[in-house]
């Protein structure tokens, strides 16, 4: 998906909402644990009531992946019911070698078509830049993560007071462009959203960590927004989990629909 066929999308939907998909067996309403495919059953069920209100959605590729063979085939049919004209994220975080990220690259953009995959940064450019060698598909980067963990190392300054995160800004705009290459930028660091904003003004931000991790996501708007809205706001646990009963994917579009209320309010005020 191109960069214009995204923003359309959230142009025409008043939103700019990412739905993660999560299914853990122990969390999905239990009537499904009856169902051949569990996993898929509940995905289904989620996508079919949210898709009206979102713009993109991320499987956690962990969530299949522990489920073994079986696993991946859910995956791939949960993939291929996803609306086209939604954008597709495959939340994998891969990252090794050159020759090792080509095949990544080629199972979830060749295999599975997925339009995006989260890649963490830490071994460099030789490590990202196969990603980017596929027309129309996306890299999203780790740059500012919303969990405890990522005050370890993502806020440590060097001797001349920039955080690792900046460095990791800086020198990964030089490997892609604006439209092949997304930052993750999590909601729970408010204040940092708007330094990420300056230091890469014109590539999209997917945010985690609004709802159920407590992010703001009029904080995010107002720090995070630019001309073409710039933003992806992932919701998860808040919206496929806002009921354990028969009625989840009814819960799950209540919640979805309130979150797209407040994102065309928020379109409204800043494009």
């Amino acid at each position: 998906m191109t960069r214009s066929e995204l923003f359309a999308q959230i142009q025409q939907k008043s939103s700019f909402l990412c739905v993660g998909l999560d299914p853990d067996l122990n969390k999905i309403p239990s009537h499904l644990l009856k169902e051949k495919d569990p996993v898929f059953s509940f995905c289904k069920q989620i996508i079919e009531e949210t898709a009206d209100f979102a713009v993109a959605y991320k499987p956690n590729i962990a969530f299949f992946e522990a489920l073994g063979a079986r696993g991946w085939e859910t995956l791939a049919k949960v993939e291929e019911l996803i609306p086209k004209d939604i954008f597709t994220i495959a939340d994998a975080k891969r990252g090794d070698i050159g020759n090792t990220s080509k095949l990544y690259a080629k199972a979830f953009f060749e295999s599975m078509d997925f339009d995006s995959i989260t890649v963490a940064p830490y071994m460099g450019e030789d490590s990202v830049t196969p990603f980017l060698e596929f027309e129309n598909k996306w890299v999203i980067l780790l740059a500012l993560t919303s969990n405890k963990g990522s005050l370890d190392f993502q806020l440590i300054q060097d001797q001349n007071g920039k955080a690792l995160y900046q460095s990791v800004l800086e020198k990964s705009q030089a490997w892609g462009t604006p439209d092949n290459l997304m930052y993750v930028v999590g909601a729970t660091r408010g204040e940092l959203i708007g330094k990420v904003r300056k230091a890469a003004p014109e590539h999209f931000f997917l945010v985690p960590g609004v709802g159920a991790q407590g992010g703001s996501l009029s904080e995010v708007a107002k720090y995070g927004m630019n001309s073409s809205c710039g933003l992806l706001v992932n919701s998860s646990r808040g919206i496929i989990y806002a009921s354990n009963g028969k009625d989840f994917g009814k819960a799950a579009r209540k919640e979805a629909e309130k979150l797209q209320l407040e994102m065309k309010d928020l379109l409204d005020k800043y494009l």
